[in-house]
């Protein structure tokens, strides 16, 4: 059997090299892009009300599970929530898909985009019919996370990813699901090859290519990297994302490049991990921690005492209903900026950043005119090596870049970094 594999964290290969913070000018191109794919965002399939916080915790249970924390070292309300939550293998909270041509029949499939998944698999609301490309391999794919499985036959096809097109590419037929909803097709598996050990039951191999893997040994793209651009949700109907593979979109960035070298310390090195510290106007929250980023999460979640830090100088409540922690009128007048420094450079969140989306309040099973807060707790203290778990609701608001080639995770404002949406 395979180990407890979280489908939606992602892992990354155990190489580090010293992070610089530099202009980007070597990634810069004057032509539009051709390496870039849209992305799409989805909301609660469709406009179901979703417990957030539930769905959220579940999944960091996942991800500590897999690198050997155990639910008996969860705190009592975290054991709850994720007892509570629904089985399932992403936040269908908020996702992203893209949409994926698979086979010589070119057949599209909308894949939930994963930066944490290795695997790519199909498994949702399309059928996987096999064309002159498909090599069924005599391996069975195999994937545990925590509370469900997804298992079924291997196969070797032709991927094409906006103007690329890999051959032989490792791709999972799901035929076997427990504990598994779906809003797309599949999943999209965009982590580094460490997150695909051990997943193939009948073969020897250690591990399988991932679809970066193939692009950058194929010749596609020259540095084993990509981008990933959203666009804060200011409603369901705004949909526009971005991938761009082998380099940065420059066109989608207002400023520098930051690097940050992939973390050490575990057990946030077995992911896209890094340091910064965390400060909430004038005031300390982290000093210097490490923790991940993570496209399925949907809000931000800091180590316990950072949570309580945030907590009381905002004066926030934690609402029973929502699990969100809940400001008033008057509270959210008062807010400060909160800073995040990597490397040296200061990324702002502005108070209207730290708000979940108001016109999606009714997502979150919320209050229309309430203040609510995307800021939660890690349930460990600082100085675990999971200090803090930067979701969507940093991801919105700066551009993020995972380079493997170099041991490295960039980041960048936007347009949006300051946008005024709530």
């Amino acid at each position: 059997m395979a180990p407890i594999l979280q489908l939606k964290v992602f892992f990354v290969a155990l190489q580090v090299l010293h992070g610089v913070h530099v202009q980007a000018s070597v990634l810069v191109k004057s032509q539009a892009l051709s390496n870039t794919i849209p992305i799409t965002r989805h909301t609660a399939a469709g406009s179901r009300p979703r417990n957030v916080v539930q769905l959220d915790r579940s999944r960091i249970n996942d991800i500590k599970s897999r690198v050997g924390i155990t639910s008996a070292s969860l705190s009592a309300a975290e054991r709850l929530a994720v007892n509570n939550a629904p089985l399932n293998a992403t936040n269908d909270g908020l996702f992203y898909s893209a949409i994926v041509h698979i086979g010589a029949s070119n057949t599209p499939f909308n894949f939930i985009v994963d930066t944490g998944s290795g695997n790519t698999w199909i498994g949702g609301n399309k059928t996987y019919v096999p064309s002159s490309t498909s090599i069924k391999t005599a391996d069975m794919f195999n994937i545990s996370y925590g509370m469900g499985f997804a298992a079924g036959d291997q196969y070797l096809d032709q991927v094409t990813l906006g103007t690329f097109t890999i051959s032989n590419q490792s791709i999972g037929v799901a035929s076997t699901f427990s504990g598994v909803t779906w809003g797309c097709d599949g999943i999209l598996g965009l982590g580094p090859t460490t997150l695909t050990k051990n997943t193939l039951t009948t073969s020897g191999y250690s591990t399988i290519p991932t679809v970066p893997d193939n692009l950058h040994s194929q010749g596609k793209i020259a540095v084993q990297s990509f981008g990933v651009y959203f666009q804060p949700a200011t409603s369901a109907s705004v949909t526009d994302g971005e991938l761009c593979f082998g380099e940065v979109d420059t066109s989608k960035i207002t400023g520098p490049m930051t690097y940050a070298a992939l973390s050490t310390t575990v057990p946030a090195a077995y992911y896209w991990s890094f340091s910064q510290s965390i400060q909430y106007g004038s005031t300390s929250m982290l000093a210097n921690g490490t923790g991940i980023v993570d496209t399925g999460s949907s809000l931000i979640y800091v180590a316990t005492d950072a949570f309580n830090v945030y907590k009381t100088a905002t004066g926030a409540q934690t609402d029973p209903t929502t699990g969100f922690l809940e400001i008033t009128a008057a509270q959210y007048a008062t807010l400060q900026d909160i800073s995040f420094v990597v490397n040296g450079t200061t990324f702002t969140l502005t108070p209207n950043a730290q708000l979940w989306p108001r016109s999606l309040n009714a997502l979150i099973k919320g209050v229309a005119s309430s203040y609510y807060l995307v800021f939660q707790d890690t349930g460990a203290p600082s100085g675990s090596g999971f200090d803090f778990i930067m979701g969507y609701a940093f991801l919105e608001r700066f551009y993020s870049y995972y380079d493997t080639t170099n041991s490295r995770m960039g980041f960048a404002t936007t347009s949006f970094s300051n946008a005024t949406t709530n």
